[in-house]
């Protein structure tokens, strides 16, 4: 049942979660850490998802951070 549940309102439950977890970390930490883990995470998961579509991440560290990653 729970699965059957989790299958027609998968958008509710994984937004129940997220607010979740939000409201945690804001009460556990305040909101500036927050936002910056946030940023971290959001990173994280762009770098990771250029890694998985086989994108050469020096290239993409060079198109946001131009001549930092690379040698000119």
């Amino acid at each position: 049942m729970f699965w059957k549940l989790m299958e027609q309102h998968a958008g509710k439950f994984l937004g129940l979660v997220a607010g979740i977890v939000l409201g945690v970390v804001y009460l556990a930490f305040g909101f500036l850490d927050t936002v910056v883990f946030f940023v971290i995470v959001a990173t994280a998961v762009y770098l990771g998802n250029k890694y998985d579509k086989k994108e050469d991440l020096a290239d993409v560290l060079d198109r946001i951070l131009p001549g930092k990653f690379t040698k000119q």
